[in-house]
């Protein structure tokens, strides 16, 4: 363990976040004005729940829960910043939630639904990547604000899912529904009204044809383009002009002041059951690769975590 500097402490890490944007940062060359790309050698860069074990900062005494942005590793030395929260974990909610619905991921949805993509009754939504953390917060999050919600999904089993568990109204998967524009045409024939996007690509560009005027698109994540060699093309950007369609990019990050009421009324929502956590555990720091690989092929549910 390296000996802590002034403003410094040192955490024991519970559970590691597997995020599929944390792909964008690990190919040759990455790096942007949001995260450094990330370099051979060093540990992978994710976020982190940990507890403070010793400490040289005044915020941050020990035993101190935090959520922070480090590395897969066991300990993590912290200053505070980086997207570092102290936590003080409500009783009766399991640890991992924070990491979850309580934390990055449901800190998403909220954010991405409440600023840009602001759903209201009656209105139809459509989810991409929807079986995965971010996705299925979010389609929660459209029903309690009562909308139709279609989740768009990989596998037949993972659709059926969507709609058993997650609650989504309907599931379109590619194993059923290779013609994806058929498929929305069917199920959502009035348009759509907002777009939450995890995904870009070929996905983006046939939803972009099936808009409602006004409709609202959420850029949240591209996960068509995070292993490909250049990405896929976007061509149906006339709907947008023509439908007087908003498209906006965000990160979670942007709102960090606002994380406290946010969680709250996440927290209130999990309570009430309005929200459930669905998430996927695997155990021990050995199994991160595996994890990280299984939830960027789709084969996790809800959110993926490696607990410690």
């Amino acid at each position: 363990m390296p000996d802590l500097n002034e403003g410094e402490f040192l955490t024991e890490n519970l559970y590691l976040s597997m995020d599929s944007g944390f792909r964008q940062w690990m190919s040759e060359g990455a790096g942007d004005n949001y995260l450094s790309g990330m370099q051979l050698g060093d540990p992978v860069q994710s976020i982190v729940l940990g507890k403070v074990i010793e400490s040289r900062h005044p915020g941050y005494g020990v035993g101190t829960i935090v959520n922070a942005r480090s590395a897969w590793q066991s300990h993590s030395v912290i200053d505070g910043s980086d997207l570092c929260t102290p936590l003080v974990p409500a009783p009766g909610v399991a640890l991992y939630e924070y990491m979850a619905t309580l934390g990055p991921t449901g800190m998403t949805a909220w954010f991405g639904l409440r600023e840009i993509g602001k759903p209201q009754s009656g209105e139809v939504m459509v989810v991409s990547a929807a079986g995965g953390a971010v996705g299925t917060v979010a389609g929660q999050l459209a029903k309690v604000a009562g909308c139709k919600t279609i989740g768009l999904t990989s596998s037949a089993e993972k659709a059926r899912w969507l709609v058993e568990e997650v609650g989504y109204d309907i599931g379109i998967s590619r194993e059923e529904f290779p013609d994806l524009a058929a498929a929305l045409a069917e199920h959502a024939p009035e348009g759509i009204d907002v777009f939450f996007d995890n995904v870009g690509g070929a996905t983006l560009n046939t939803v972009m044809g099936h808009l409602r005027e006004n409709a609202r698109l959420v850029l949240c994540g591209a996960i068509a383009q995070y292993e490909a060699e250049s990405p896929e093309p976007v061509y149906n950007c006339w709907e947008l002009i023509t439908k007087r369609a908003l498209m906006k990019g965000f990160m979670f990050s942007d709102y960090i002041d606002e994380f406290p009421a946010a969680m709250d009324a996440l927290s209130a929502l999990l309570a009430n059951g309005s929200v459930k956590g669905l998430v996927n555990l695997y155990q021990g720091v050995e199994s991160a690769p595996q994890a990280f690989c299984d939830m960027m092929r789709g084969l996790s549910r809800g959110k993926c975590l490696v607990r410690l």
